[in-house]
């Protein structure tokens, strides 16, 4: 059978082929007085909350599953309008923001709408590798900008100037980061949007983890600089609803009959059930529901971090926001005669019973000396992983 070029150019997603790996050695070592822990996957812990529970089991039951606008629920699209003008003080009006069949789904819309073929898009390394992914299956090309710590592992205006080629389309950047839960400050996204604007270009700014930021200077959605910016959300990691594969992206007027077009022939329209559950997320107890969460994802930051740079897996950034530690494991690695953090990776998951995921997926600046951590776990799962990491570095 011929395979397309489009899919073989597509690499695996190693964060999910060392999931399997995990889960299976995870299965064997179940019943054992050390079952796995997997820090591996971000994933929250929390499920979605009782009111979203039973608005979805009540649109089952009125038989509300039929077919919805390619753009989402008029009254969802409102909700998610009212929330970016209570928490973030942005007006977004409800005719610009498009519900979609996760954030994937409006990645994959954005960058069928943006890009043609041969156009390059500057992304940070490290970066979230679906990122650069969706857009080689626009026919587009991923340039990724090298990153250190120093720049908080995020592009800066200079980079993406020195970057900019004759072929560059645009930036798409992510703010809180995965894999390093690092943000851009709003002065320098806003030097960055400057830049792409000098060029005709366009800003993507992947914003499924905004609602998870931990400090004040960092919390502020990219919306509020400018309308020609085009953010993507989701459902899946404020609003703990991962696997109802629901999301949205907001994007200039024009742009919105372009993409409902591209989403009623690719998509239909994204999941009806997910999307009258998804209106219980704004009640009053489902946010302050969330924002307690928030602040026990904060406090496992605060906790594990310290925990990691103690032992020598040194963090760079501390996060300020999702669930994530990007930590350097060169110098353990080297103690322990361990050849890069792929191999570092399973002889902790070998060893420990921790799963945690290698920095190959994530770009190539020095990604072999990092594994991601997922605090995304309980605080007991975290204390255990730190007390077998110890163990294991030992």
């Amino acid at each position: 059978m011929h395979i397309s070029t489009r899919a073989q150019k597509i690499e695996p997603f190693y964060v999910m082929e060392v999931a399997k790996a995990a889960a299976t050695l995870g299965q064997a070592v179940a019943h054992t007085n050390a079952p796995m822990i997997f820090l591996n996957i971000g994933e929250p812990d929390f499920t979605a909350p009782p009111l979203v529970q039973r608005a979805a089991e009540r649109a089952i039951h009125d038989g509300r599953t039929q077919y919805t606008p390619a753009t989402g629920l008029p009254l969802l699209r409102e909700r998610i309008s009212q929330w970016y003008g209570q928490r973030f003080g942005v007006d977004v009006p409800a005719s610009r923001i498009v519900v979609t069949a996760g954030a994937s789904a409006a990645l994959h819309l954005a960058c069928l709408a943006l890009i043609e073929p041969g156009d390059q898009i500057l992304m940070p390394d490290p970066s979230y590798p679906c990122n650069r992914h969706f857009v080689s299956a626009a026919e587009g090309c991923a340039v990724l900008v090298p990153t250190t710590g120093e720049d908080r592992f995020q592009l800066s205006a200079d980079a993406v100037r020195s970057a900019w080629g004759p072929r560059t389309r645009g930036v798409l950047l992510a703010s809180p980061s995965n894999p390093t839960g690092t943000s851009i400050h709003p002065d320098a996204l806003r030097d960055i949007h400057r830049v792409v604007q000098m060029h005709g270009g366009i800003t993507l700014v992947d914003e499924i983890y905004l609602g998870l930021s931990f400090e004040a200077q960092y919390g502020h959605t990219a919306l509020a600089l400018d309308d020609d910016i085009i953010s993507i959300n989701s459902f899946s990691k404020y609003f703990n609803m991962t696997g109802w594969r629901l999301g949205w992206m907001v994007v200039p007027e024009p742009l919105v009959p372009v993409i409902e077009r591209l989403a009623q022939n690719l998509f239909i329209c994204p999941s009806t059930i997910a999307q009258h559950a998804a209106l219980a997320c704004f009640e009053p107890e489902s946010l302050a529901l969330y924002e307690h969460r928030r602040t026990e994802f904060k406090a496992r930051r605060d906790y594990f971090i310290p925990q990691l740079n103690a032992m020598g897996l040194t963090v760079p950034v501390m996060p300020d926001g999702a669930f994530y530690a990007w930590a350097d494991c060169s110098a353990a690695s080297a103690k322990l005669g361990i050849k890069d953090s792929w191999d570092f990776a399973f002889e902790v998951m070998k060893k420990a019973h921790v799963a945690v995921t290698p920095g190959r997926d994530f770009g190539t600046a020095q990604t072999d000396h990092f594994v991601r951590f997922s605090t995304a776990s309980s605080m007991e799962h975290l204390q255990e992983a730190v007390a077998r990491l110890r163990s294991f570095l030992r």
